[in-house]
């Protein structure tokens, strides 16, 4: 397949996402190690990224997708980030760094970057400010969406149509509160976004102390997501991918690209 029309994922676990596109790397939210306090990696480990990133993507500031020593495992090129994230990397030493405001766009290589809304409160700590949440539309050769962390919301609709969606569908904890997507959320999300191939994110991969590790109960919310979605989105091919599982796909079959 020609360099300009590859397009994988690889789903590294949580909302960590490998995007390889047109010889262009990307990494979204990286959360690598074995622990992040009360909640522990159930998942296999994360295989290292050795090679350098073009950029890493960050939807927002919570300590599972802005995690500073995940992010000391990774080079990278350029991390982008909502408004108001800018300086609190650049005084820890990561750099160079993009905020990008909903809507605005960054070309990295042949891919353009696009920040997209998202309805999740963030906020790093009860003493700091909360700043924005993104999503980000990358596309070319294909348009592929990175929901973060995120409710619906009607605005879905003008993303569409996708060749790819990665949508959370979980969490890690026996529920999911406001501002995020469950599996019949992330279904519903599929009749906005139209996507033709859809991969759930933000499941299976951390678990808090005392819950359960049993494989049939870490793969009840995406069993679940499919169910919905053959009924509400039926057109949408659903991929369960496993942590560190890749997806290859050939763009010259898109129907938007």
């Amino acid at each position: 397949m020609p360099e300009a029309q590859r397009l994988s994922v690889t789903w590294v676990g949580h909302s960590t996402v490998l995007v390889e596109a047109a010889g262009v790397r990307l990494l979204t939210d990286p959360l690598l190690r074995r622990r992040l306090g009360h909640v522990f990696r159930v998942a296999p480990a994360a295989e290292p990224l050795a090679d350098e990133l073009d950029a890493v993507l960050i939807s927002h500031v919570h300590y599972d997708h802005l995690h500073l020593p995940s992010l000391k495992l990774v080079r990278a090129r350029q991390y982008v980030v909502p408004p108001g994230c800018r300086q609190f990397l650049e005084r820890r030493g990561f750099g160079p760094v993009v905020e990008l405001e909903e809507g605005e766009e960054l070309e990295i290589g042949a891919l353009t970057v696009r920040a997209t809304h998202a309805v999740h409160q963030a906020r790093r700590s009860l003493r700091q400010q909360a700043t924005p949440s993104l999503g980000y539309l990358i596309s070319a050769p294909a348009r592929l969406y990175f929901a973060g962390d995120t409710d619906v919301f009607e605005g879905m609709r003008e993303l569409a149509p996708l060749d790819v969606a990665l949508l959370p569908i979980w969490g890690w904890g026996p529920r999911v509160g406001r501002g995020h997507l469950d599996p019949h959320g992330a279904a519903e999300a599929l009749r906005l976004l139209r996507p033709r191939l859809a991969v759930p994110i933000h499941w299976g991969t951390y678990r808090r102390i005392g819950m359960s590790r049993d494989a049939t109960v870490l793969r009840e919310p995406p069993a679940r997501f499919e169910r919905l979605a053959r009924e509400l989105a039926p057109e949408v091919d659903v991929r369960v991918l496993a942590p560190g599982e890749r997806l290859d796909l050939d763009t010259t079959e898109s129907g938007t690209a």
